[in-house]
């Protein structure tokens, strides 16, 4: 039997609500997006979970353990203060107004110097408001913990926003019975368009592609310029990785603006390894949907051929003086074991991926482990191109989803 519109808004007001969403790494084309290139973003299986969990105490409660953020909101005080925000059609997404931000930053418990963090707040108080104000507001108490670590470029913020958004909107009934089956195309975009609201809050001026990639999984093409375009690709072999992050923190807004240096410098060498980048990503595009179809024969000619890839990017990302000693160290050791490895995302530090080939055994990938722990590195074998976000139905499908034994215990008191 069907379930009508108001059924489900009213099964979603009273339900625990359990969602998850992955992070991302940039196969090829850091920095070259910048300047109207390709860039290729894949899921990564990692993700962030969410727990929404109604209450009766007239408080609105939010929940990082991970970065060390709780906070509780009066429910009626949330009202008064942003009454502005309340009241409209949840499907109907429109991004806060100056003034609105603005006063969103006078909300308890936000600091400008904890940046990011404090931005995120802000970002789950305004779709709380913005998504759940169009029915009776109603307390409660989100839960957020992830397989991702934060800073590192891999897409945890979008994540969190994603996570949001679908709790939120499946709270209202605004989205179907959750299930990675049963979300409609419609649902997604939906998800996606809040979600990327949430990320305009945190960072200003995303790109867009980190939240879709989040919601959608699987990879995308993404170009900014003449206008935005994101293209997902039509099929994504399972690929694993070893990710490692180097923990070196870098500033992405000082490297794109060395890059551009660089350009203005040198215009007649920069700008033809620019155009090798976006050449290089086109291609990658294309093995990737001859590797998702290929026979097994194939599969190492393809492999092969992915390598050669991540090598040449690697280069290029060196020439323009992204890559760091960190980052390099981390190509030398893995060529040791006849792996191949690039930076992923900003450079400077961050993180790196490792391509790991169908034959590889695990005594390699504990080797090659014990020595980035050695360095002080964090390592981590995963895959890419999995399934976007999903609303859980039961524990035993967080489970399947390796979910950290917190977002579904209740061993952890709401109110302590």
């Amino acid at each position: 039997m069907a379930t009508s519109k108001d059924e489900r808004s009213h099964q979603g007001q009273n339900e625990v609500i359990f969602v998850s969403a992955p992070g991302k790494v940039i196969l090829h084309g850091e920095h070259a997006v910048v300047y109207g290139k390709t860039a290729l973003a894949t899921s990564l299986n990692l993700r962030t979970f969410l727990r929404l969990k109604p209450t009766a105490d007239g408080k609105v409660t939010l929940r990082l353990p991970d970065i060390d953020l709780k906070q509780t909101w009066e429910l009626n005080s949330l009202q008064e203060t942003f009454s502005d925000l309340l009241g409209k059609d949840a499907k109907d997404c429109k991004p806060p107004t100056k003034e609105q931000i603005e006063k969103l930053k006078t909300v308890d418990g936000y600091h400008e110097e904890d940046g990011t963090k404090g931005m995120a707040l802000i970002a789950f108080v305004y779709l709380y408001l913005s998504i759940t104000g169009s029915k009776k507001l109603e307390g409660c108490n989100a839960l957020v913990v992830s397989q991702l670590p934060t800073g590192a470029g891999l897409g945890s913020s979008a994540a969190f926003s994603v996570c949001l958004a679908a709790s939120l909107l499946r709270k209202v009934g605004a989205i179907s019975v959750c299930g990675d089956s049963s979300l409609t195309t419609s649902d997604l975009e939906l998800i996606n368009k809040w979600a990327f609201e949430g990320e305009r809050l945190i960072h200003g001026n995303p790109s867009g592609i980190d939240n879709s990639v989040s919601v959608f999984g699987g990879a995308l093409r993404f170009k900014n310029k003449p206008q935005v375009s994101i293209t997902p690709l039509e099929k994504m072999p399972q690929l694993r990785i070893l990710l490692i992050n180097t923990k070196v923190p870098r500033s992405t807004k000082e490297l794109v603006a060395g890059v551009r240096k660089k350009l203005d410098r040198y215009p007649s060498i920069i700008n033809p390894v620019l155009e090798a980048v976006d050449n290089l990503a086109i291609t990658c595009e294309s093995v990737l949907k001859e590797m998702a179809s290929a026979q097994t024969g194939d599969q190492m000619t393809l492999m092969l051929q992915l390598e050669e890839l991540v090598d040449m990017n690697q280069h290029f990302l060196s020439i323009l003086g992204v890559s760091h000693p960190s980052l390099q160290q981390i190509c030398l050791t893995t060529s040791q074991y006849g792996l191949h490895s690039k930076l992923t995302g900003a450079g400077g530090g961050g993180c790196a991926f490792t391509l790991i080939r169908p034959n590889t055994i695990i005594k390699t990938i504990d080797a090659i482990d014990a020595k980035m722990r050695k360095c002080g590195f964090e390592a981590w074998e995963t895959c890419l191109g999995g399934v976007g976000v999903v609303c859980h139905r039961s524990r035993e499908d967080l489970e399947k989803f390796e979910a950290p034994a917190d977002i579904y215990s209740d061993s952890d008191s709401d109110s302590d």
